[in-house]
């Protein structure tokens, strides 16, 4: 019976510590991503930050403007932003949904179903992205329009169904991808 209490307790703690951890690296402001600019899936915009406060640096880069960097003990982590909430392309389920957590170019918890800003979405069959009139429940409700350029850079790979930062378009199909975002 105390060994089973002394393990309930264990678990517990280790849960505290792994909520903190994320808490620490995933704590939202000015250094809500460590280690680099990856960029969200939210809107192609840079998420980007110092870190959390602690004593370990690294050397400076772009990702800190040029500037050293200081982070939590332990190694830098690069690549791994927390943005907020965005509404990303389900290639499963073939339609929009907000993205509730996500990283290295993949959503990994998926809420209420959505439409982006600009109306110009991913459309799996020509594997473009083209203008819709009317969205509805994150699809698009009548014959895809024209080919479009989506506002944000951060767009869907069919190749591997990842997120990727576009650097090219041409009729509304990104020519050239960059890293993960």
């Amino acid at each position: 019976m105390a060994a089973r209490a002394v393990s309930r307790i264990a678990s517990i703690a280790l849960a505290l510590a792994v909520a903190l951890a994320l808490g620490a690296s995933c704590g939202g402001g000015a250094g809500a991503a460590r280690g680099g600019t990856t960029g969200g899936v939210t809107g192609g915009a840079r998420t980007g930050g110092d870190g959390g406060a602690g004593t370990t640096s690294r050397p400076a880069d772009a990702t800190a403007g040029g500037r050293a960097a200081t982070g939590g003990p332990g190694l830098p982590v690069t690549g791994v932003t927390c943005p907020t909430a965005g509404c990303v392309f389900h290639a499963g389920a073939g339609a929009y949904f907000t993205c509730l957590s996500s990283g290295a170019g993949a959503c990994f918890h998926f809420g209420a179903r959505c439409a982006p800003a600009d109306a110009c979405l991913y459309h799996p069959a020509s594997r473009a992205y083209r203008r819709c009139d009317q969205i509805v429940e994150g699809t698009c409700a009548v014959a895809p329009g024209a080919p479009c350029t989506p506002a944000s850079a951060c767009t869907f790979d069919p190749s591997d169904g990842l997120h990727r930062t576009c650097l090219a378009w041409s009729a509304g199909t990104c020519t050239r991808f960059a890293g993960l975002c």
